[in-house]
């Protein structure tokens, strides 16, 4: 029997004959039988490799042949656009087989929540935040419709695995199992990562049950690339090229900051290429409005953050163009696979450097993909913040929960089970010392502090565990066009009213409202101002080591246009002090400065340096390249400290500071040194710190 046949008839006959499939793709069918058997399993294949019809077809079956009733099957994603996306053909794929999908997310009108607790749908797209206000809110009836829950489906899993997000999204199933009093069948979607089995091990390794990746062989071969590295020097002459290049054809344009996607649209704009932008600062409505043009157009560029590197659809792309480059191969990845999903198309990428950095970068990545390498995904380190906020979670949830009772719901979890008992204890003293939490002795409830923390807008802050920056809405009328960062306002004044670049327009600010985070706009002549921080934390280690081979080396792929390879025979050429399998200390004596190269990114440098400060160099700055000693040409000297530091001695130095802990939401929630160690073991790779300092290193004083 094939793994077809093993389908309910009624789903077999409606992929033949409602979808009109002639056959199912490599991964659909690999997917049938684990699933269909109850296993756990993560699914690989690249975008638009039908990873949704892999995990939904087979559980259609389950739902048809095993009778499930009620809420049976939980769909997650990252992003809200998605679940908006695929909740159109998820409601195809169910309303075949006489089933419903429904969707729940902060966006979804009251009256559209109120009756799918009324009608329960078999399936439900939502987000881990969702799922966490159902469980705590004051109301049971989330709670109770959570009960019938057996399978989820987790898309886009190694956006979640990544970061605290993941951590919050295996907490919040952990609590949904125990109400559901059964294991959950786990199914991760992903494209290609380096590290699947520990991936799945992440998502279900604590877990009953069989486990299974399925990962067909990648069909290279019948899939064309194409790949260009051009060198443009300014975002205006990246403008200018793609206002030239490909007319008539779709194009997506991925830039890395919120800034540079409005930059480039507005240089677009003026070119009078018919453009639209998408980025997380812009409204909702914005957002879609572009989406939906861009999706029915042709001779068309949509600039984008990462945003768009997901899966939502915006129809049949024909180009995708990244300005300089992704900080990973996984992240190139991903939007490569935006192209070629034609029959007969071609993957495909045109790099545009804007910048000596931005050339570096691009020409490093794809040196690390034409070896195959992808980045392995790897779980933030001891997320401790998270179980004081599962805590706080459990005692709403409960209403009240015993001192010991959090182990009932969450203490399967690796991170927190593995836990000395003293280190969960200090925990749970520092939430009642700060009043976030009361405890009458036997129980554990919100406390003032934490009501006054949290309580606001319904427990809001509680349920998101990324850090909100300070943030103001920008409305023209009452239409709302997006946020920007509060320091946009910093130097308005009456007579000089900022203007801002939001959506590829100019805006000028008529008055602010500070008690309700408004600025109210008109449209303006002059140019204006992008004010964003950058989420970036620098140069990853594996990146920069890439960069020093790239510089030290004479390959020249056929790839790269003549502007990159003059552009890097000239970047090669300043750098021809450097070694491929050492470091380098430069000395400029005139300027009496030396300047280690180590390529190991900025924030191993910033260990570094702090490391150094110790050991006489108080002048000592770190980038993404290496450390800068200022007043000194000592090298002999700087050449011993270095020998004598440790792995571990650097580590223990590397200042913590306020803004790292603000980064981490809920770290008010934990003892300070707790928080400061979590800091350190996210931050330095102590591996990575002993490949560094036990390289060989050469001296040259110019």
């Amino acid at each position: 029997m094939s793994p077809f046949e093993k389908l309910d008839p009624l789903v077999q006959h409606h992929i033949v004959n409602t979808l009109g499939w002639r056959a199912l793709r490599p991964l659909q069918e690999l997917s049938i039988e684990p699933i269909l058997q109850g296993e756990h399993c993560l699914l690989l294949a690249p975008t638009a490799g039908g990873k949704t019809e892999a995990a939904v077809f087979p559980l259609l079956s389950r739902l048809c042949s095993e009778d499930w009733t009620g809420l049976s099957v939980l769909y997650i994603c990252p992003l809200r656009a998605l679940l908006n996306n695929l909740h159109i053909r998820l409601q195809e794929y169910s309303g075949m087989v006489g089933r419903t999908c429904g969707i729940w997310h902060g966006d979804v009108r009251a009256s559209d929540k109120k009756r799918i607790r009324a009608e329960q749908p078999d399936i439900l797209l939502t987000t881990p935040e969702s799922l966490e206000v159902m469980l705590i809110g004051a109301s049971p009836e989330g709670r109770e419709m959570l009960k019938g829950v057996r399978t989820v489906v987790i898309d886009e899993i190694h956006a979640f695995a990544a970061d605290d997000r993941g951590w919050h999204l295996l907490s919040v199933l952990e609590r949904i199992g125990r109400l559901a009093d059964r294991e959950l069948q786990r199914i991760g979607l992903s494209a290609t990562v380096g590290n699947p089995a520990q991936l799945l091990d992440w998502l279900s390794g604590h877990c009953e049950g069989a486990r299974r990746v399925v990962s067909p062989p990648i069909e290279s071969a019948q899939t064309p690339t194409e790949i260009q590295l051009d060198y443009v020097g300014s975002i205006e002459n990246a403008a200018i090229v793609i206002s030239r290049l490909y007319r008539g054809e779709k194009r997506l344009v991925f830039c890395d900051s919120r800034s540079r996607v409005e930059a480039l649209g507005t240089e677009l704009r003026q070119l009078g290429v018919a453009c639209f932008l998408s980025h997380s600062s812009l409204s909702a409505e914005e957002r879609r409005a572009a989406e939906e043009a861009f999706a029915q157009a042709q001779d068309c560029v949509i600039v984008a953050t990462s945003t768009l590197e997901l899966g939502i659809d915006v129809g049949d792309l024909d180009r995708v163009i990244q300005i300089d480059a992704p900080f990973s191969v996984a992240s190139f990845l991903q939007r490569l696979g935006r192209t070629g999903r034609r029959a007969g198309g071609v993957r495909n990428c045109l790099f545009l450097a804007t910048n000596d950095d931005g050339l570096l970068r691009a020409g490093a990545l794809l040196s690390l993909w034409s070896k195959g390498f992808v980045e392995p995904v790897q779980p933030p380190a001891r997320p401790l913040h998270l179980f004081a906020q599962q805590l706080m979670a459990l005692s709403l949830q409960e209403q009240g929960i015993g001192i010991r009772d959090w182990q009932r719901w969450v203490s399967r979890l690796p991170p927190f089970a593995g836990e000395p008992e003293n280190e969960v204890g200090a925990i749970i003293e520092h939430l009642l010392h700060e009043e976030v939490l009361y405890s009458d002795g036997t129980r554990l409830s919100f406390g003032d502090e934490g009501r006054a923390r949290y309580g606001r807008r319904h427990f809001i802050e509680l349920v998101s565990v990324f850090t909100s920056p300070p943030l103001f809405k920008v409305l023209h009328g009452r239409k709302e066009l997006g946020t920007v960062n509060q320091i946009a306002f910093a130097r308005h004044r009456d007579e000089a009213p900022a203007v801002l670049s939001l959506g590829g327009r100019n805006w000028a600010v008529q008055s602010i409202d500070w008690p309700k985070r408004s600025a109210y706009v008109v449209p303006a002549d002059s140019k204006g101002k992008r004010q964003w921080v950058s989420a970036q934390s620098g140069l990853p280690f594996v990146l920069g080591q890439a960069i020093q081979v790239l510089l030290t080396d004479d390959t020249v792929p056929a790839y790269w246009s003549s502007r990159a390879r003059e552009k890097m025979a000239s970047l090669r050429q300043e750098h021809g002090f450097l070694r491929a399998d050492m470091d380098t200390i430069l000395v400029l004596p005139g300027s009496k400065e030396i300047t280690w190269f180590t390529f190991a990114g900025s924030i191993l440098n910033a260990a570094l340096a702090d490391a150094l400060r110790r050991h006489g160099f108080p002048e000592a700055k770190a980038s993404d390249y290496g450390l800068r000693f200022r007043g000194t040409t000592d090298s002999p000297r700087l050449t011993g400290e270095i020998q004598r530091l440790t792995p571990e001695e650097t580590y223990s130095a590397f200042e913590v500071s306020g803004d790292f802990l603000d980064n981490l939401k809920f770290s008010e929630c934990l003892p300070r040194e707790l928080a400061t160690q979590i800091i350190r073991q996210r931050c330095i790779d102590l591996g990575q710190l002993k490949k560094v300092l036990s390289k060989r290193r050469h001296v040259l004083v110019v």
